[in-house]
């Protein structure tokens, strides 16, 4: 029961009801005098939770949990077998580093996918976290209970010391490898070729390890070719945000990135530097609509915006008010800054077949852009509230 209690108190996440429900089973077991397989138990916890909800099998907490859980069940023994130690304190230091370098391994693959990144010093982090880590749970179940509250202090002590430590720990040179995109083909064999791997491994076995590494050269010739695909790339990204503007022309891995964000900015540490990451850019050029940029290939001026053979107008609140004298065939029409200029008023001699609609927009200029849009038989898009808008250039 009081299991339950605290899952519940934890807000039932993937990870503790599976947890929950393994130990619930292990604990029936024993008191029946039943053998336990940890196998069986796992799959049973996943069925379980399956079936209140199919749709956990994407979740990525769900995943993560469960396949760590079954390298702990069958790669922890084995590792561990790989040294005898006789020093008791020793061996218990060996156990930890078996049980992280299990659990690390069956979950490099997602890690990898989901969140494009590795930690180096894993086994320091899961060393130093296994103490802190008991006495929190034990603290966080006891200061529950009145008067034993009076040692809330110590609790957060403990908490917030560890905190600081996992920083220090993340903060080392060399701690992270970020930055690594693969697609799902590349998921797959990569956890394919590691999985046949590790068991080649535990079953002696020269074909699978054969096998392992055809599949990972495979693995290596995707990741060369989307080296490629990114060297060659050209494409413009207009990005999705609540009241900016950002739009980034790439080329190769630079991209040009037309903003009025800076680069500490939250906004773009989360919607445009991950999209640039995967788009593999190590340089960025960050430059502002309000001043006019001559770069190679690449030109901002009067109003216009020149990318290779790409032609663009810009109509911002400069023109409030005002005609706008310009004349020729663009590939679009970027509207930024809430204008006041009339859409109607635009030469005749203007030929476009897109408009660009960006957050600093107003919502009720929005719908007056679109509908001008719409009527003239032009492409609006718009970047508030859905998806951002991307140009293919390459040849």
């Amino acid at each position: 029961m009081t299991l339950w209690i605290y899952a519940l108190i934890t807000g039932l996440s993937p990870s503790v009801v599976r947890s929950a429900i393994m130990i619930t089973i292990f604990i029936a077991a024993k008191t029946f005098a039943k053998n336990k397989n940890g196998y069986n138990t796992l799959a049973f916890a996943a069925f379980c939770q399956l079936i209140y909800n199919p749709f956990l099998i994407w979740d990525v907490g769900f995943q993560l949990s469960y396949i760590s859980v079954f390298g702990l069940i069958y790669l922890q023994p084995k590792i561990y077998k790989w040294l005898y130690v006789k020093n008791k304190w020793i061996n218990k230091v060996w156990e930890l580093i078996a049980l992280s370098l299990s659990a690390q391994l069956v979950t490099f693959p997602l890690c990898i996918y989901y969140f494009h990144q590795f930690p180096v010093y894993f086994l320091l982090g899961n060393l130093f976290i296994s103490i802190p880590l008991i006495i929190i749970m034990i603290l966080g179940i006891a200061i529950l209970i009145p008067f034993v509250d009076k040692l809330s202090p110590v609790f957060e002590w403990v908490i917030v010391s560890t905190n600081q430590i996992l920083k220090w720990i993340a903060d080392l040179p060399y701690s992270t490898l970020s930055s690594v995109w693969i697609n799902l083909p590349e998921l797959i064999l990569l956890s394919l070729a590691l999985g046949f791997f590790v068991y080649a491994l535990a079953k002696y076995n020269k074909l699978l390890i054969l096998i392992s590494l055809l599949i990972f050269i495979f693995y290596q010739s995707m990741i060369a070719y989307d080296d490629y695909k990114a060297i060659n790339q050209k494409k413009i990204i207009f990005f999705t945000l609540r009241k900016n503007y950002a739009g980034a022309f790439i080329q190769g891995r630079k991209a040009i990135l037309i903003t009025d964000l800076h680069e500490d900015d939250k906004n773009f540490q989360f919607f445009i530097k991950p999209s640039l990451e995967q788009s593999q850019i190590n340089e960025i050029n960050f430059i502002s609509l309000k001043r006019d940029t001559t770069l190679k290939n690449f030109i901002l001026k009067d109003k216009q915006i020149i990318f290779d053979d790409y032609r663009m107008l810009l109509l911002d609140e400069s023109l409030n008010y005002k005609n706008l004298q310009t004349q020729g065939s663009f590939s679009s029409i970027w509207i930024t800054g809430n204008i006041k200029f009339k859409l109607e008023k635009l030469p005749k001699e203007i030929k476009y077949k897109n408009i660009i609609i960006d957050a600093t927009n107003r919502d009720y200029k929005i719908e007056a852009f679109k509908t001008f849009a719409e009527n003239i038989k032009a492409t609006p898009h718009i970047l508030k509230k859905n998806p951002a808008y991307l140009v293919q250039l390459t040849k």
